[in-house]
């Protein structure tokens, strides 16, 4: 019922901008979404969310973007990363304060990991916390961070006096000045900020300490769920384009998709998205039990997504010929859009690196559990 509902209100509301947003947020879409209580799916009823699951909240991401992938990965922001962390270690103050207007698609809280010295290696990250009294006092630097200028605050990784944790911080706060703002390929801003003697109140604290920081790490595997599964919907998108192309576009007498050549192509192109959403849907129903996904079957979702989605965007391009290499186009954007997949949530390299750490430590893990 919810991906029939989902899926007519996406073609119905969301089809005719599909892959003109370049970059803007589709504030619209969000609140479109959020009136009809799709946004948040997976967030508490008692901050105005769902009170779903997590795989309720891929499949409202992979239908909306099969229709426009802009819609997705925001959709994604609002649920899997950010405010899901909030809504795992926050004090009850800050889910009152942080979550209701994430929910209803009135603000955007970010994630800020990355340093100019700290990209994967979040462990030489400098940002610093230290207490003042009941409060906390922020100072460093972040870059890379998404979606800031539709943001109000961000969750902050930074070190405290004890090891590592992360904080909320308000954007408006005084001390934090914006530095400059980066445009991707996509058209999406991402920008680099400081942080200077920051006043972070002690509800806002989200972990701390090495115990606590594990915990952080692991809500992190969300995020990399998410990442694979905005990697899925511009793969679907770029695959539903390109065979309503092939079926009516028609050469030698024919339409191309009957040619064998095409066949397989689009074969290939099915088995491999399939074979990337299974692996998501697996990680997300496997957390069901203990709350989170593990490090292993989120990179392994994460990394299959994101070499597929560049894979099959490339050639759903291919099927357009000419016209799908236009500036404008669709399948031009989703090439472009997709590359960001191999980048977001941790790097090809990195997603091979904690698969390789969980092998030697636990070997392939038993499907269905040992």
């Amino acid at each position: 019922m919810l991906v029939e509902s989902l899926r007519d209100l996406a073609e119905n509301e969301f089809a005719d901008k599909a892959g003109t947003w370049q970059g803007e947020r589709p504030v619209e879409n969000l609140k479109t979404l959020a009136d009809h209580g799709f946004l948040g799916v997976n967030l508490p009823t008692e901050y105005g969310g769902g009170g779903m699951s997590e795989l309720a909240a891929v499949l409202v991401a992979e239908v909306v973007g099969r229709v426009c992938p802009d819609t997705a990965y925001a959709v994604n922001g609002q649920q899997m990363v950010a405010p899901r962390a909030i809504d795992m270690f926050g004090t009850e103050a800050a889910k009152e304060r942080y979550l209701p207007p994430a929910i209803e698609g009135e603000t955007k809280i970010s994630i800020a990991i990355s340093e100019p010295q700290a990209g994967s290696d979040v462990g030489a990250m400098n940002t610093a916390v230290e207490e003042d009294g009941d409060d906390f006092v922020l100072n460093g630097e972040k870059t890379w961070v998404s979606g800031v200028p539709h943001s109000s605050a961000a969750v902050v990784w930074a070190k405290f006096p004890e090891g590592m944790g992360s904080v909320i911080m308000n954007f408006d706060a005084a001390g934090v000045e914006i530095h400059q703002h980066h445009t991707n390929m996509a058209g999406l801003t991402q920008t680099q900020f400081y942080m200077d003697d920051v006043h972070i109140p002690k509800e806002y604290v989200l972990t701390r300490g090495e115990e606590g920081f594990k915990q952080q790490l692991y809500a992190l595997n969300w995020e990399r769920l998410g990442s694979a599964t905005t990697s899925n919907a511009i793969a679907l998108c770029a695959f539903d384009a390109a065979l309503e192309y092939a079926e009516n576009r028609e050469q030698f007498g024919q339409p191309i998709a009957d040619f064998q050549g095409m066949e397989w192509k689009f074969a290939d192109m099915a088995k491999e998205l399939q074979a990337s959403r299974a692996l998501v849907y697996q990680a997300v129903e496997e957390a069901r039990e203990s709350g989170r996904p593990t490090r292993f079957t989120s990179s392994l979702a994460n990394l299959t997504s994101s070499q597929m989605v560049e894979s099959v965007t490339s050639e759903a391009l291919q099927v357009h010929g000419a016209n799908g290499y236009q500036q404008g186009h669709l399948l031009e954007y989703l090439y472009r859009f997709a590359r960001s997949r191999r980048i977001a949530a941790g790097t090809d390299e990195i997603q091979k690196n904690g698969i390789a750490g969980s092998l030697k430590k636990h070997g392939l893990p038993h499907l269905g559990g040992d």
